[in-house]
């Protein structure tokens, strides 16, 4: 049997002694000013250039950042979509995990602030999500990105995004992604829940409540549990998709759903790598600051970038 990381306990055991009240029974826009003050703490990682832009949509200019390790050089380009139950977190939550993935792929990095619940509800966010893939896919100049060499990439929630962009992508035709990146992505939904569901549904950095809040500030009114875009792992057909990097781990309610999408990416005939951590809790991912393995974790995630992209390249040659 495995334990929790002792380091990823210390946090646990630090957000129970302080007496806060939990994010999810917190109106929206103080939920995710504690996340803000959770992630922004501590010295920025340094990389060499950094630029926000706006993508205009109807509702809007569309925020993103781009992170480039080497303005000079044409580089593939990872399209990012961040967590937090599309409600909190924003650009600057997720900064330091967009750099250590620029940084150790080799790879410009974009990050997108789409549209989050319940002032938005579905699909926003995945319409917001689409657009920026077809910003990116536009050769803009300034983002000094190969066109042949984009992955999607997200955690938890903003994973759900990047697989639902692949499906979309395959049955319009393009854009072109070359690979998938999911941390521990939130695949299904919860109920009839799964054993990880019941098993970590507290205890940890993501419960059940925080869920149920997250489910009910995203979906509208009306909708559909067979809707791929949603629930991944409903999709009628995973076949033709890029090839996936799948994270998950032990301590997670997510844990089934996003090793059994890894399962069913694989038997439908997708290349996939499943990363299972077996001493991990959701959202690791972004305590490479204070978990050793984690930091670990990102810095092999990047590699694998990296390899994929060489391979890519050399495919398309």
């Amino acid at each position: 049997m495995t334990t929790l990381d002792p380091q990823a306990q210390a946090l646990v055991d630090a957000a129970a002694a302080s007496g806060l009240p939990p994010v999810h029974t917190l109106p929206p826009h103080e939920a995710r000013q504690r996340m803000r003050s959770a992630f922004l703490q501590g010295a920025p990682e340094q990389i060499e250039h950094v630029q926000d832009f706006g993508i205009p949509a109807e509702h809007g200019d569309i925020p993103v950042r781009l992170y480039h390790p080497d303005p000079t050089q044409t580089l593939p380009l990872v399209l990012f979509f961040h967590g937090g139950g599309w409600t909190v977190n924003d650009l600057d939550t997720h900064d330091r995990l967009c750099i250590l993935l620029a940084k150790g792929s080799g790879s410009a990095v974009v990050s997108v602030d789409y549209r989050r619940a319940p002032e938005h509800k579905y699909p926003a966010a995945f319409e917001d999500a689409w657009a920026a893939l077809q910003w990116v896919s536009e050769g803009r100049p300034e983002l000094k990105a190969d066109l042949e060499r984009i992955a999607v990439a997200g955690d938890s929630s903003g994973g759900t995004l990047a697989a639902a962009l692949t499906l979309k992508a395959r049955d319009q035709g393009g854009p072109s992604i070359a690979q998938q990146l999911l941390f521990y992505p939130v695949a299904d939904y919860l109920d009839p829940p799964t054993d990880s569901y019941v098993a970590r549904a507290s205890g940890y950095s993501l419960n059940l409540p925080f869920m149920e809040w997250s489910w009910d500030n995203y979906l509208p009114e009306d909708w559909s549990r067979d809707d791929g875009h949603l629930f991944p792992l409903r999709a009628r057909s995973l076949r033709d998709l890029p090839p996936a990097l799948v994270l998950t781990a032990e301590f997670d309610p997510l844990r089934d759903e996003g090793i059994a999408y890894a399962e069913r990416l694989r038997t439908e005939g997708v290349p996939t790598e499943h990363w299972h951590y077996d001493d991990q809790m959701h959202g690791f991912a972004m305590q490479t600051r204070t978990i050793t393995r984690a930091r670990k974790a990102v810095e092999d995630v990047a590699a694998h970038l990296a390899s994929n992209f060489r391979v890519h390249a050399e495919d398309e040659r």
